[in-house]
């Protein structure tokens, strides 16, 4: 590792996916690298036998400020499930995936099993969308000053109107203008209201050390964190004064990202069980690999979808301006952008039960 550059050990799982001779953890070293909800990692996984598996909730990594009822935990889950079938077709083996067998709470997760799945040898046809797994990667930078084809965005969002869910978005019209201010007054309010603001503070890691100590959460990587968090200037501390002047540089430093965007997307469904919030994840897993395959970079931006009680405003604000009827789950700006590091990921033995 470069002094002061980011945790190389950190990414191993990237580089390590795909060796397992195992067919079921070599599936599951590709769905560790799935998009989750703060890179949180909340995945579970128990062998069952030589042709199974059962999927539980880490219930220790869940978002309680700004995801109280788990929806977006959940939806984390959807895109592991999703990776872990387009990886397991790309050896023949088609899924079976049951959510919650044993029965579900709408309020919050607990002990029961996320999904049981079961694999089915010779039922898998692979997917090319999988073969932009290990390029895909979440892309917080502001975007080119660049329009997105309009062929690219529908491809994206036919790529993702599956599983139920319905896929929208909008290229550089009025209707992103409003998504724009939309989605930075609701960033705005996550960041300067205490306990949630607080939530991505203390899931924060500073330096290559601690990402390699932590590979989860949120990271801040490279020579100007490792000097400023040596120097003081960068804290937990200063984080979590909305008043500090670095709270105030990484306000401008999301203001310019929100303002890049240039399209968006947006996934809903009924919303009203737990098998919908899976859909959901699954239909974004499909959506993030699709932008990989169009040369478009993904940054979630749903802060308004969320569901503590600041946030109640513009809750109904977007959803009655895209919803449709339906519960957005997703809400993400699309744009063409140089591509970042890979995010930190635990190693695939980290998330199985013995």
């Amino acid at each position: 590792m470069a002094a002061n550059g980011p945790s190389r050990s950190a990414r191993a799982p990237w580089r390590e996916a795909g060796k397992e001779t195992e067919f079921r953890r070599r599936a599951l070293s590709y769905a560790i690298l799935a998009p989750n909800p703060h890179n949180r990692q909340p995945w579970l996984v128990r062998l069952d036998g030589d042709d199974a598996l059962t999927l539980y909730c880490d219930l220790d990594r869940r978002l309680p400020a700004t995801d109280p009822y788990d929806r977006q935990i959940v939806i984390g889950h959807g895109t592991f499930l999703e990776l872990l079938a387009l990886a397991a077709a790309e050896d023949g083996y088609g899924t079976e995936i049951t959510p919650f067998p044993d029965g579900e709470d709408m309020t919050t997760l607990d002990k029961r099993p996320v999904a049981r799945v079961k694999f089915i040898a010779g039922a898998g046809e692979p997917n090319p969308l999988f073969a932009h797994t290990l390029a895909r990667h979440t892309n917080r930078q502001a975007f080119e000053a660049r329009d997105v084809e309009a062929d690219a965005l529908a491809a994206v969002l036919s790529s993702s109107s599956v599983q139920g869910v319905t896929a929208g978005g909008c290229g550089n019209d009025a209707l992103a203008a409003h998504l724009r201010n939309l989605t930075w007054r609701a960033h705005s309010v996550e960041m300067t209201t205490d306990y949630t603001n607080q939530e991505s503070v203390d899931l924060m890691r500073i330096g290559a050390k601690e990402v390699a100590a932590n590979p989860d959460g949120l990271f801040l990587e490279g020579p100007v964190f490792a000097l400023g968090k040596l120097a003081g200037v960068i804290s937990r501390e200063q984080m979590a004064d909305p008043n500090s002047s670095m709270s105030q540089q990484g306000m401008t430093m999301f203001h310019d990202a929100a303002m890049s965007a240039r399209a968006f997307a947006w996934l809903g469904n009924s919303g009203t069980t737990r098998a919908s919030q899976i859909a959901a994840g699954r239909a974004y897993m499909r959506l993030v690999l699709a932008a990989e395959r169009e040369g478009l970079k993904v940054h979630p931006w749903s802060q308004s979808l969320q569901e503590y009680p600041e946030m109640a405003g513009l809750y109904r604000e977007v959803h009655d301006l895209i919803g449709n009827g339906q519960r957005l789950q997703m809400l993400v700006r699309l744009g063409y952008a140089k591509p970042v590091i890979a995010a930190p990921r635990w190693p695939m033995e980290t998330h199985l039960i013995a």
